[in-house]
C-alpha cells in the first residue's frame, strides 16, 4: 500500500500521526486503504521534541492525527510542531484530526481573571498553519466558532446507538442525562432509540473544584428503570459514579454508562469499579490501556468514523451525512478497539 491516497489528479491524501497514539492511526489508514506516512520524532535531553516527516508533503491534503491524552500538553505541542513542518514543506491543506480536543471543557468565564483556553488552542492550530479542524463531541458544540475555518464537529452517537440497541433490551429502558446541559443529547438518544422515557439528574458544579458535582435529586421516572447516563467524557468518574448512586437509591433496576472520551484519569477505574454499574460503553478517542479496562467495559473503535469523515473533506462530501450512521464499507469493521 501507499502512504498517499491518489484522488483526482490534482489531490492526494495523506495521514501523519504524532506519537499519543499511533495505532488509532494505523488503524484510520486500515479503513482508507493507505499507510500512515512515516515520520521522524524523538525528545531532546531538556524535553523540547523534533518532528521530520520522510517523504515529501508538497500539493499533498494533510491530515495530522493526535490524541490529546496524558500528558496532554506534550502531545498539543507536538501536533503544532508537526502543522509547521507541514506547512513549510508546501503541503497543499493540513487539516488537524483531535478525536478529543484537549482543553475543550474550558470553554467560557466562570469567575472573572480566568482564561477562555479552549479558544486559545484553536488560535494555535490556526496560528500554526491548520486550515480545518475534525473531532469528535466536542464539550460545547459552539466552540466550533472558535477557530477561524471550517470545523467538521463529529459525534460518536450513531456507533454508540448501534451497539445499545443491539446489546441490550430496551423494553423497561429510560436515558437519563447527568446534567442539564445534557439535556439535548439525551433527546436525541431517547428518539433514536424509539422514543425511550427521558429524566436528568439535577446536580450542581463548584466552579472553585474541579472535577467536583453534587446530585440533588432526580427529574422523570426511573424506579424499575433499565437507565442509559449518556455523558460525553469520563475523567476522574466521580460524578458520573455519583449519579449511578442516586440512580440506585432511587430505584433503578440497572445502569448502564456511555461516553464518548474514557479519559480515566486518577482514581476513575477504582471508582468504576466499585459504582454498582451494569456496563460502561466508551469509545477510544484517547487510549484505554488494558491496565484501565474493567470486566464491564466495553471500548469502541473510533477509527472508521475518522475515517469516513476525513475521506468526505478529502473527497469535498457532505459530513453531515455521518450524523446518521457510518458508511456502508465502513460498517463491517471491528467495532473494538
Amino acid at each position: 500500500m501507499s502512504a498517499i491516497l491518489e484522488g483526482t489528479p490534482d489531490k492526494r491524501l495523506a495521514l501523519v500521526t504524532g506519537r499519543a497514539y499511533p495505532e488509532l492511526a494505523n488503524e484510520v489508514a486500515k479503513c482508507l486503504g493507505i499507510d500512515v506516512l512515516p515520520t521522524t520524532a524523538y525528545d531532546f535531553a531538556n524535553g523540547e521534541m523534533y518532528v521530520r516527516f520522510a517523504e515529501p508533503v508538497r500539493g499533498a491534503d494533510v491530515f495530522v492525527l493526535q490524541c490529546h491524552t496524558d500528558p496532554i500538553n506534550k502531545w498539543v505541542m507536538e501536533q503544532l510542531l508537526m502543522i509547521d513542518a507541514l506547512k513549510r514543506a508546501s503541503a497543499r491543506s493540513i487539516t488537524v484530526v483531535a478525536p478529543f480536543l484537549g482543553y475543550s471543557r474550558q470553554d467560557k468565564k466562570h469567575q472573572g481573571r480566568e482564561p477562555i483556553t479552549a479558544r486559545l488552542v484553536f488560535d494555535l492550530f490556526k496560528t500554526a498553519g491548520a486550515n480545518r479542524l475534525v473531532t469528535v463531541d466536542l464539550h460545547a458544540a459552539q466552540e466550533q466558532g472558535f477557530f477561524d475555518g471550517p470545523v467538521d464537529h463529529l459525534t460518536a452517537s450513531p456507533v454508540l446507538i448501534d451497539y445499545v440497541r443491539s446489546h441490550m433490551p430496551l423494553e423497561k429502558a429510560t436515558v437519563v442525562s447527568p446534567d442539564a446541559g445534557r439535556i439535548k443529547v439525551s433527546e436525541q438518544w431517547a428518539a433514536k432509540l424509539g422514543d425511550l422515557p427521558l429524566a436528568f439528574i439535577h446536580k450542581t458544579r463548584d466552579i472553585t473544584r474541579p472535577n467536583h458535582a453534587v446530585a440533588h435529586g432526580i427529574i422523570g421516572e426511573v424506579e424499575g428503570r433499565d437507565c442509559i447516563v449518556v455523558d460525553d467524557m469520563i475523567d476522574t468518574a466521580g460524578t458520573i459514579c455519583e449519579a449511578v448512586r442516586t440512580l440506585r437509591n432511587a430505584g433503578a433496576a440497572s445502569v448502564t454508562l456511555v461516553a464518548t472520551h474514557g479519559l480515566l484519569s486518577g482514581p476513575a477505574v477504582e471508582r468504576l469499579s466499585t459504582c454498582g454499574a451494569r456496563e460502561i460503553i466508551l469509545m477510544d478517542t484517547v487510549p484505554v490501556p488494558q491496565s484501565k479496562r474493567l470486566p464491564n467495559m466495553t471500548v469502541l473503535s473510533v477509527a472508521p468514523l475518522l475515517a469516513a469523515g476525513i475521506r468526505s473533506v478529502f473527497e469535498e462530501g457532505s459530513v453531515a451525512t455521518l450524523l446518521e450512521g457510518l458508511p456502508e464499507d465502513m460498517r463491517p469493521r471491528n467495532i473494538y478497539a
